[in-house]
């Protein structure tokens, strides 16, 4: 299963990360893999190339695969109202794909 955790800070997500695999075909074949590394990376990029301040993501490849991203705690007002469009957009998807597919993606949301 690909497990998504959101993590909220002062109402806004302030990082995710994404872990496992659907399960559902061999790795490199799988639609529900495919569909959720695309929203996440599309979230992505899209914070690298809108945001001033570059957030912090890591990868790490393999069977306990995982996607990072942090934002940094000093956004300016300008980048923190574009990360907020950026990553609800974002979890609006992976909310969906929960929804159509809750044996394959798990959805977190942990608010602080």
């Amino acid at each position: 299963m690909i497990t998504v955790n959101l993590a909220y800070r002062g109402g806004q997500i302030a990082e995710f990360t994404i872990s496992g695999h659907a399960g559902y075909a061999e790795k490199g074949h799988d639609i529900y893999c495919a569909g959720v590394s695309a929203i996440a990376q599309t979230a992505v990029l899209g914070l690298a190339k809108h945001l001033e301040k570059t957030p912090r993501v890591n990868i790490i490849e393999g069977e306990d695969a995982l996607l990072e991203c942090i934002l940094p705690a000093d956004l300016n007002a300008d980048d923190r109202y574009k990360a907020t469009l950026i990553l609800s957009t974002m979890e609006t998807g992976l909310l969906s794909l929960q929804e159509a597919y809750p044996q394959y993606v798990k959805v977190r949301i942990r608010r602080y």
